[in-house]
C-alpha cells in the first residue's frame, strides 16, 4: 500500500514538473506574440497553467531580484522538484519500506 502511495507521489511530482515547463514555454511564446492569447482555447490553457503554477512560483519570485523581464522562477522550481523533492521522497520511501533509517540522516 505504501509503495503505491509513493509511486503516485512520484508521478504527481513528475507531472507537475512538466506543467511548470509547459507554463514557462507558454509564457515565453505569449510574451513574444507567437500564440494568440485572445483565442478562447489558448486563453483557457494559459489560465489553467497560471492557476496551477502560480502558488508555487510566487514565493520564489519574491526572493529573486528583478532581472529586467527575465523570469527564472520556473526553472528554479523545476530544479527544486528534481534535485530536492524527488531524492527526499526516495529517502523517506527507503526508510519506511526498506528500514534504511541511516539514509534519512545523510
Amino acid at each position: 500500500m505504501i509503495t503505491i502511495l509513493f509511486n503516485v507521489l512520484f508521478y504527481v511530482l513528475n507531472i507537475y514538473f512538466w506543467i511548470v515547463v509547459i507554463a514557462a514555454i507558454y509564457q515565453t511564446l505569449a510574451s513574444f506574440g507567437v500564440i494568440d492569447t485572445r483565442n478562447r482555447v489558448v486563453w483557457m490553457i494559459g489560465d489553467f497553467l497560471y492557476r496551477a503554477t502560480e502558488p508555487a512560483l510566487r514565493p520564489i519570485r519574491r526572493i529573486l531580484p528583478d532581472l529586467g523581464g527575465i523570469d527564472f522562477s520556473p526553472w528554479i522550481l523545476c530544479l527544486l522538484i528534481r534535485l530536492v523533492a524527488m531524492p527526499v521522497l526516495a529517502r523517506i520511501y527507503a526508510a519506511l519500506v526498506l528500514g534504511d533509517v541511516h539514509g534519512l540522516l545523510l
